[in-house]
């Protein structure tokens, strides 16, 4: 395990409309704001459309090889991630959701990209204090965050 601690900084309240893409809106808002860490929680709905990581296609596979899942329909979204800066000092959010419609639910990462349906809204909770940042893991592909 590794850790760094931070304290709370600003709290932004944030409203998405419709068409407004994730995770490139919430980046672009924390650079224009000079967010570089923080914790983010999504509430809303996304289009049909949207494309999320639902797991690798094989875990004992290295580099992962992401399972990528397309949304078929409007989905209602609840999300929480993490936003800390890349080796380039750009705010990068690492966010996993539960998407619904019609009783069933799909989870996963929305990295790969989602587009909100109407209105979403984020609660977005910036960390001062550490310089925790994500660093990319050759072996694995991922972005890591490094406390």
């Amino acid at each position: 395990m590794k850790t760094s601690q931070g304290s709370m900084g600003r709290i932004f309240i944030i409203r998405l409309e419709d068409g407004d893409r994730m995770p490139a809106a919430l980046e672009e808002f924390a650079q224009k704001n000079s967010v570089q860490r923080g914790m983010a929680i999504l509430v809303g709905g996304v289009k049909d459309g949207g494309v999320i990581v639902t797991g690798p296609w094989d875990g004992n596979v290295l580099p992962v090889d992401p399972m990528l899942h397309t949304l078929a329909g409007i989905h209602e979204i609840a999300g929480v991630g993490t936003l800390a800066p890349d080796e380039t000092g750009a705010p990068r959010l690492h966010m996993h959701a539960v998407l619904g419609r019609e009783g069933k639910a799909s989870a996963g990462c929305i990295r790969p990209g989602i587009e909100i349906w109407k209105l979403g809204e984020i609660v977005l909770l910036e960390i001062t204090g550490t310089e925790a940042r994500r660093v990319q893991d050759r072996e694995t592909g991922f972005s890591m965050l490094e406390p």
